[in-house]
């Protein structure tokens, strides 16, 4: 489905009901949208069908960014971080979803946490997994080179600065990732674009990240989790323990890559659907 929200236009698609029988009334599931990584050659896509498990909690979206999948393209020179923070905030009041649960992977990540720095209050909570708090493109090629090697940080380097890269050659790139990855079937899903230099239109989240808010209803209303991929260090965990005490967690989760999800699967799900009960307070919908 498409929709034109903040001068441009999105697509999303709903897994699971908003409101699910309890006995003689309704209850509100909470919602749960799903933020891809990127830039450029991917969209929700790779989410399916593994995220459709978590009906049986809650409300799933799947949300393509500007620029990527199946919503509009745009002017890439014009894509930033911050506009795909705002899209977020923007879709969510135009289809009236109140307090979402946004789960930001990868690219994702910043751009959850810059949409909790720009909208403070709006979420329920925030979950970043694989993701990073500031685009640092020297780091970024040191960790390839750490786990791939000098020739994989090249590649790397010259996809990363915007560079076409053959097929053959990202491969190298993406097996240091992790384990697992999503397979050829699910690539082939996603709408291919040249690959450009989204990331360098970033921006650090950190020293604007909201003081905590006060509880509605829920504890925690924001809370980073993430798992932790073979190319990550500590100075990751340093970002995230820049946000303001009490407002963030950190899960690291053994032997897990960058989908976390394929990798250690039993650890995932639980962090994910113990976050989601713990955030939500059930209210009954009258009939």
């Amino acid at each position: 489905m498409h929709i034109d929200v903040n001068v441009t236009r999105l697509w999303f698609d709903i897994d699971g009901p908003a409101l699910v029988p309890d006995g003689s009334q309704l209850r509100q599931h909470p919602t749960v949208v799903l933020v891809h990584g990127g830039p450029g050659v991917y969209d929700h896509s790779y989410f399916k069908p593994d995220f459709a498990r978590l009906t049986e909690h809650a409300q799933v979206i799947y949300l393509d960014l500007r620029g990527h999948g199946r919503s509009a393209w745009g002017d890439t020179a014009a894509w930033s971080l911050d506009t795909c923070a705002d899209d977020i905030r923007a879709f969510c009041d135009t289809v009236g979803i109140d307090s979402p649960i946004v789960f930001g992977h990868s690219m994702g990540g910043p751009i959850v946490l810059l949409y909790g720095a720009r909208h403070p209050e709006h979420a329920r909570g925030l979950i970043v997994q694989s993701g990073f708090a500031r685009w640092d493109h020297s780091r970024l090629l040191d960790n390839f080179r750490r786990v791939g090697g000098d020739q994989v940080a090249k590649i790397a380097d010259r996809s990363y600065a915007g560079q076409d890269v053959p097929d053959q050659e990202w491969a190298r790139v993406l097996a240091a990732f992790g384990p697992h990855l999503p397979d050829q079937c699910r690539h082939a899903r996603t709408p291919k674009k040249p690959r450009a230099q989204h990331a360098r239109h970033g921006s650090d989240p950190r020293p604007r990240h909201p003081r905590p808010a006060q509880p509605r209803q829920h504890p925690n209303p924001r809370v980073c989790r993430r798992a932790r991929p073979r190319n990550a260090g500590r100075r990751r965990r340093r970002d995230i323990g820049a946000l303001p005490p009490g407002i963030a967690r950190l899960e690291i989760i053994a032997g897990a890559g960058h989908f976390a999800w394929l990798d250690a699967p039993d650890r995932f799900w639980t962090i994910i659907t113990d976050f989601i009960h713990a955030t939500n307070t059930p209210e009954p919908v009258p009939t």
